[in-house]
């Protein structure tokens, strides 16, 4: 039996790529290959900053990291989360310039696979560059739930689809155990992520307590019953792509 370090590098984003559609053993060596070192980052270092032009993207291998955008007033809005086996700059091959930021929310360990490699694999090796145009479009469907949420949901259901959409993407990667996983988000963080204040946070987390649907205790939340969560959310896993077929 493996252990966590005898694992590839690419070994979460294999295990994220194959949930929707088969690699070859090549192309998971050509992923393995195309990855040129490994960094730790620090909990809240900001790894990517708005108007640097990436000449790699970043494969978050653990940890949690957001993307952002700060306001003149100071505040900021979270974009996104990630988690391991996500490309967290994976458009920066093409657009070149980033209009956003990405910091590390817990400790992070990331691998850079330069734009080189990227442009060599879109060359040489067709259905691995559709598998990775979908990692991308996967990030689009994701924002574009996070916007019906935020425009559109009560409080309630922004955290509630928040909390059902993070247990799949983790579930796919084997980052969760039974229906618990690691949310290691202040409430600071969650509310820059839902835009909601921490006061309001505070209080939906105490409703869900007390219906019996969660329990968040330290890094660790557990989802105590599935099904009300999901009917608490309006949560259809559809966005996320996970029927396994030709891609």
């Amino acid at each position: 039996m493996q252990t966590r370090d005898e694992y590839p590098l690419s070994h979460t984003l294999i295990l994220k790529l194959e949930r929707r559609d088969r690699l070859s053993p090549e192309e998971k060596q050509v992923l393995e290959s195309a990855i040129s070192r490994v960094s730790d980052i620090e909990v809240d270092e900001e790894f990517i900053r708005e108007g640097d032009r990436p000449t790699d993207s970043k494969l978050l291998l653990e940890g949690f990291a957001a993307r952002y955008k700060d306001l003149a007033n100071g505040k900021r809005q979270i974009t996104a989360l990630h988690v391991p086996g996500d490309f967290v700059d994976l458009h920066s091959f093409l657009l070149k310039t980033m209009d956003h930021g990405i910091v590390a929310l817990t400790p992070c360990r990331i691998a850079s696979v330069p734009h080189t490699a990227l442009r060599t694999i879109t060359e040489r090796h067709p259905h691995l560059t559709r598998l990775l145009w979908l990692n991308t479009l996967l990030d689009g469907a994701i924002h574009r739930e996070w916007l019906v949420a935020m425009g559109r949901r009560t409080a309630l259901g922004r955290m509630t689809h928040l909390f059902c959409e993070l247990f799949l993407r983790l579930q796919i990667v084997g980052q969760t155990e039974g229906r618990s996983f690691k949310l290691p988000l202040t409430q600071a963080e969650l509310g820059d992520t839902l835009g909601l204040s921490t006061v309001h946070i505070n209080r939906i987390l105490q409703e869900l307590r007390a219906n019996g649907l969660v329990a968040w205790r330290g890094p660790t939340l557990t989802i105590l019953d599935w099904d009300r969560l999901m009917e608490a959310a309006e949560f259809d896993p559809a966005f996320l792509n996970l029927d396994l077929e030709p891609r």
